[in-house]
């Protein structure tokens, strides 16, 4: 049968890669004529290296303001205290200079100043559900007209994305916002500005970027032309963050890890779901706060276990990838992660056994349970790859 698809273009309008953060955001700043240019910076760049200042200078007058310090998992209430600032800077550009959770929290700032959202009960209308067959049931809403430049200094690939995550604390539950221009308008890929990333978080947001490409092999609606960007990201994955590993200075790695993270998003642009590692994953993030690369460090090869006899030759592909012909894919990624010092199972980020329960019911609401490659038909079949991860 002849292959066939849909690949989306979304409102990215750049991605500029190799070049220095500070002075590359000037000139985009200034080509998208902003005038009041708000930044949401990681708290621990704008304390312990120029980098922010020598945005702030750059920018001049155009400076309107920041915000330092948001969250994980990206705190609903958090986003409305930056935004604040951001509306009293009567903002015309968000930068967002950090990790996954900056890069979330631009895109719902923008969310929040569009739609004039003041308390957390203000997101919920946005909030994409789950219908009773295990579908996205989407919002339709205008979209913000704020645009973003992110700097991204971890692999997440929350940049590349159209979705934002961010917590509800009344539940705990991480729930997803989506909309095709949620988007930053730029992208900036400086591996320079990486180097002082957290070696643990830089490496595990790594193996997020690897879940990415992995499950998008995986999906039974993945095909050839998907695969072209999914394979060569698990094989620059695994070459690039072991010389990171080794090297933490070595900027070759860190843009080839950059540009792996760029491919491995593709997925999205093909309208191709992820599986069971992605949305138990968000559960863990939310209600356990599990650093966001970690629950793939612990999920990943589990999932892959638990799917490997819907899939095998697919999960051939990984394996191939990694340069180990032959070997199942769990194993393959399980030992990869060891090799980086990172760690492999539940017990290892503290979700026991006595909180297997509550993820499993909390996951059953995540629409990527109902589109892993091998069904999940309820809490037990979760509990059981929650059993392979402990």
């Amino acid at each position: 049968m002849t292959p066939n698809g849909v690949y989306q273009n979304f409102a990215i309008d750049r991605v500029v890669y190799g070049k220095p953060a500070a002075e590359t955001l000037v000139a985009e700043a200034t080509r998208l004529g902003a005038k009041r240019v708000f930044l949401l910076v990681s708290r621990t760049l704008d304390r312990e290296t120029s980098w922010v200042n020598d945005m702030r200078a750059g920018l001049g007058d155009r400076y309107a303001g920041s915000f330092d310090g948001m969250p994980s998992h990206t705190p609903r209430q958090s986003v409305l205290d930056a935004t604040a600032k951001a509306r009293e800077a009567e903002a015309d550009l968000i930068v967002t200079f950090g990790g996954g959770s900056g890069t979330d929290a631009g895109k719902m700032m923008r969310l929040a100043l569009k739609h004039d959202i003041r308390t957390i009960e203000g997101f919920d209308r946005f909030v994409v559900r789950l219908a009773p067959d295990g579908s996205r049931a989407l919002v339709d809403y205008e979209a913000p007209d704020v645009p973003q430049i992110a700097i991204p200094t971890t692999l997440s690939g929350g940049d590349f994305n159209h979705s934002a995550g961010a917590t509800d604390t009344r539940t705990m539950l991480k729930e997803i916002f989506r909309h095709s221009k949620l988007v930053p308008s730029v992208i900036i890929l400086d591996p320079a500005v990486t180097v002082r990333t957290p070696q643990w978080l830089w490496l595990s947001s790594g193996v997020r970027a690897l879940d990415h490409a992995v499950e998008t092999i995986c999906q039974p609606a993945a095909d050839r032309r998907s695969w072209l960007e999914a394979i060569p990201a698990i094989s620059l994955l695994a070459k690039a963050l072991p010389r990171t590993h080794q090297d933490p200075n070595d900027l070759g790695a860190r843009l080839d890890a950059q540009l792996a993270v760029w491919l491995s998003m593709e997925h999205n642009r093909f309208g191709i779901s992820m599986g069971a590692s992605h949305g138990i994953g968000h559960v863990l993030g939310g209600t356990c706060d599990v650093p966001h690369g970690y629950t793939s460090c612990v999920m990943l090869p589990a999932v892959l276990r638990y799917n490997e006899s819907a899939i095998a030759d697919r999960q051939a592909l990984i394996s191939e990838a990694f340069g180990r012909p032959g070997e199942p894919a769990w194993k393959v990624v399980h030992e990869f992660v060891a090799s980086l010092g990172l760690p492999r199972h539940l017990a290892e980020v503290g979700v026991t056994p006595d909180k297997f329960e509550t993820v499993a019911k909390a996951a059953m609401l995540d629409h990527y349970l109902h589109t892993n490659p091998r069904p999940i038909h309820g809490v037990e079949d979760i509990m059981e790859i929650l059993r392979m991860a402990a």
